[in-house]
């Protein structure tokens, strides 16, 4: 079986900390083909480069400001302190484009990618436009920043996101798939970038470690078995099968980037539950969103 989980230092490339799936990694990671990822830390000054190629890139900033070219426009990105700071500016930079980033004051960068054909224009979305969905509720409750879904960005095949989940709470639940198209379902591989920190008055240690859970199963007869511990900098590919809990535990608060493509006609987000435990979204009936919601400066 492939290679699906990459702790932090194991997907590294030059001056990239993170470098999957995309037109110029080094790993090739076997029977993926529609999603990519890189992610680099930049000192202050420090600048990354992508070529022209013929995917479609969207950058967010982790943490820090940037400035961003594409074909010889730049765009300034206001970031944010950290991922849990609420949402970045981001920037898509259409299909075929250079692409050029830097950061004044240093920072950290996320790329996320996708092979695509169609050509759609440059698109900065700030973080005021960046729709903050509240998901689920009692100790399922998440939030959602929608700067790269359908409804708020026109792309040709990717469909990006960020999921912040307090500690304690499970997200990506009930456990789910998108691997192939059917009425009700679209097949989209789905790549999971994480970063933890230890939860605001939590009273831990400064030994703490702060660590969440990833769980991918298989859907059918393709084996699959991920049951990860993730910290900050780690990755989970899930090419097919069911997917979740992605659990933060208890102390701990949880930060996933999602990234996902696949080869069907239609660009959307269509999931089938897994029958033993799609119930759960019931249960959410009248309780309460965690109090914590939203994350934010």
């Amino acid at each position: 079986m492939a290679n699906w989980v990459y702790p932090l230092g194991t997907a590294n490339d030059g001056d990239w900390d993170i470098s999957l799936g995309t037109s110029d990694s080094a790993l090739a990671v076997e029977g993926w083909a529609h999603t990519g990822l890189k992610v680099a830390t930049l000192a202050a000054g420090a600048v990354v480069e992508l070529p022209a190629a013929a995917e479609e890139r969207i950058i967010v900033p982790l943490n820090g400001a940037f400035a961003v070219t594409v074909d010889d426009v730049e765009y300034p990105l206001a970031g944010r302190a950290s991922v849990f700071h609420g949402p970045s500016d981001v920037l898509y930079s259409g299909t075929n484009a250079a692409v050029t980033i830097s950061s004044p004051d240093g920072g950290r960068v996320a790329v996320a990618t996708a092979p695509a054909k169609a050509s759609y224009p440059t698109r900065l979305v700030t973080a005021a436009e960046t729709p903050v969905e509240l998901r689920g509720a009692g100790n399922c409750s998440r939030q959602v920043h929608n700067f790269g879904t359908p409804a708020t960005l026109e792309a040709d095949r990717f469909i990006v996101c960020e999921v912040l989940t307090p500690a304690g709470n499970w997200s990506s639940y009930p456990p789910h798939k998108h691997d192939e198209e059917k009425d009700g379902e679209t097949q989209l591989e789905e790549i999971y970038y994480f970063e933890t920190r230890v939860a605001g008055g939590s009273g831990a240690p400064a030994h703490a470690d702060a660590v969440g859970y990833q769980r991918v199963y298989a859907s059918d007869d393709r084996p699959i078995d991920v049951a990860a511990e993730v910290r900050t900098g780690d990755v989970v590919l899930v090419p097919y099968g069911w997917h979740g809990p992605a659990m933060a535990a208890p102390g701990y608060d949880m930060y996933y980037l999602n990234v996902m493509a696949g080869p069907g006609p239609v660009r959307e987000w269509l999931i089938s539950d897994d029958p033993h435990h799609g119930w759960v979204r019931q249960s959410w009936d009248g309780q309460a969103i965690d109090p914590r919601l939203p994350f934010g400066a």
